[in-house]
């Protein structure tokens, strides 16, 4: 039987689902929504049914485990492919990038959902953001991937908020060639690829309709 991942749109999901193509699970993508403005009806209908404890979006069920949260989410299902990393230190620098990668997307969530002056609000993000995109870069350094050699959950997470930052802003990585060369390498993993190529893979509706500014 197929497990079943639910959400409505990229965002917290994508890093989940990418992850479940590589790993070649079958699973259901179930889209709620999307909400408009308040209204979250769409999910509301169902929190009470699906048999979880503490309702929340995105869920997955895995015959008889049921996770909620993205992180929860992605660590169970990498748990079961052994993507958690194959060494101590390896297994440091996820738990390091993990909360990193947590950081970076609190901070643009700020942005799209925070109650703020637009103008002034975006100029200060866009001015660390270089500062941040070093960083990463400096972390990866000449790795293939940001536990190592060898790739984790950690890099589904951060193919996608990296994704996000290049379609907002299109020369954020132009200084940081070796995560434009890690966005390339993981592109071109073979599930990954095929995945991306096909219409199943959702390109658009990174933010919901409440958000106050970001993309769609």
């Amino acid at each position: 039987m197929a497990s079943v991942l639910a959400y409505w749109n990229r965002d917290l999901a994508q890093p989940i689902r990418l992850l479940l193509k590589y790993t070649e699970t079958k699973f259901e993508d179930k889209h709620y929504g999307p909400a408009s403005d308040d209204d979250e009806t769409y999910w509301f209908d169902d929190e009470q049914t699906v048999g979880l404890v503490f309702p929340d979006l995105p869920y997955y069920i895995d015959g008889d485990v049921k996770v909620t949260r993205s992180n929860d989410i992605i660590q169970h299902i990498a748990r079961k492919h052994d993507l958690c990393g194959k060494t101590n230190a390896e297994r440091a620098r996820i738990d390091f990038m993990e909360d990193r990668a947590m950081d970076f997307r609190s901070g643009f969530d700020h942005l799209c959902y925070g109650i703020f002056d637009e103008d002034k609000d975006i100029e200060a993000y866009l001015e660390v953001l270089p500062k941040t995109i070093e960083r990463f870069s400096k972390f990866l350094g000449t790795h293939s991937w940001f536990a190592g050699e060898n790739i984790s959950f950690v890099d589904f997470i951060m193919y996608e908020l990296l994704d996000q930052h290049l379609l907002l802003i299109k020369g954020c990585l132009k200084d940081a060639k070796n995560l434009q060369e890690f966005l390339k390498r993981f592109e071109e993993l073979k599930t990954i690829k095929k995945y991306m190529g096909t219409t199943r893979f959702m390109k658009g509706l990174y933010n919901n309709m409440m958000e106050k500014f970001g993309i769609k």
